[in-house]
């Protein structure tokens, strides 16, 4: 829209809410009259109800959507019906246009009620505008953002990059800057370290880190036993002491301690043999 649009548009509402505020002012003056007010009181009155709603409807459109907003537009609201109700009060009981003081209703309640309703307006007005003013003083605008975020916002959007080339070269320029010869360095012989040591797990080695022994058959754990025990009493042959000597389980232990024992006990008894020369002996 063009501007001279809009400013006729903005004279135009000036001049609608001019006329609809001298409208109501002579209402509300004559019940400002019948409620009690003095000649400049009443006079003064439709500047305080009427007035109090620009005011609201100002700090509505200043106000960032929210909780301060909807309580200006609760101040615009309750006071734009409390203007409607004493201005169609005025025009249904014609004794207010006398300028005196005079029941607002037949009814003793709405008297009362309207009564209380016209001689409130003023304190509420004094309340509210000043909780309205405080709140517009303390709202604090949202800061412009520049408009390279936004270009940038924009484009990405519209999924396009704003930067054609959001990342920098690395390769060198054409022309480096010439650097200063490197002195020769002496070499120097490097002493031999002592080997790391190894370190001690700490926790259980997995499998796949296990050293893998060879898996020996039943018979070649025999004939190590056999030639492991060949000297041993039969006291000795326990299944504890080939378990350990031979690295093996606890129950392939016991099957070679019952296996060498059965072989044993299977040998014959060897006897003595008396030498011949000591019975020759004898006999002479």
């Amino acid at each position: 829209m063009n501007r001279w649009p809009k400013v006729l548009l903005v004279l135009g509402l000036l001049a609608v809410v001019g006329m609809a505020f001298r409208v109501s002012w002579h209402a509300l003056r004559d019940v400002a009259h019948a409620s009690g007010a003095d000649a400049v009181a009443a006079d003064v009155y439709p500047l305080v109800v009427d007035g109090l709603m620009a005011l609201a409807l100002i700090a509505a459109l200043i106000l960032p959507a929210g909780r301060d907003r909807k309580f200006a537009l609760r101040v615009l609201a309750g006071y734009t019906v409390a203007s409607l109700v004493l201005n169609y009060v005025h025009g249904l009981v014609p004794a207010i246009a006398s300028g005196g003081r005079v029941p607002l209703a037949d009814w003793a309640p709405a008297d009362w009620a309207l009564v209380l309703l016209a001689t409130s307006l003023p304190v509420g007005s004094i309340f509210f505008g000043s909780d309205l003013v405080a709140k517009v003083l303390h709202h604090k605008p949202e800061p412009v953002e520049p408009v390279q975020i936004l270009r940038n916002r924009s484009g990405s959007d519209l999924g396009e990059s704003a930067d054609t080339d959001p990342h920098p070269p690395v390769y060198l320029s054409p022309d480096p800057a010439p650097t200063a010869p490197v002195a020769p360095q002496t070499l120097v012989e490097e002493q031999p370290t002592a080997a790391p040591r190894p370190r001690r797990a700490t926790g259980t080695v997995p499998p796949a880190a296990r050293t893998k022994r060879p898996t020996r058959t039943t018979d070649e754990l025999l004939t190590e036993a056999r030639a492991l025990s060949a000297d041993w009493s039969d006291d000795a042959l326990t299944a504890d002491r080939l378990r350990v000597e031979l690295r093996t389980s606890a129950a392939n232990a016991r099957n070679l301690r019952d296996t060498l024992k059965a072989e044993r006990a299977e040998r014959p008894s060897l006897h003595s043999v008396p030498d011949p020369d000591e019975g020759d002996e004898g006999a002479a």
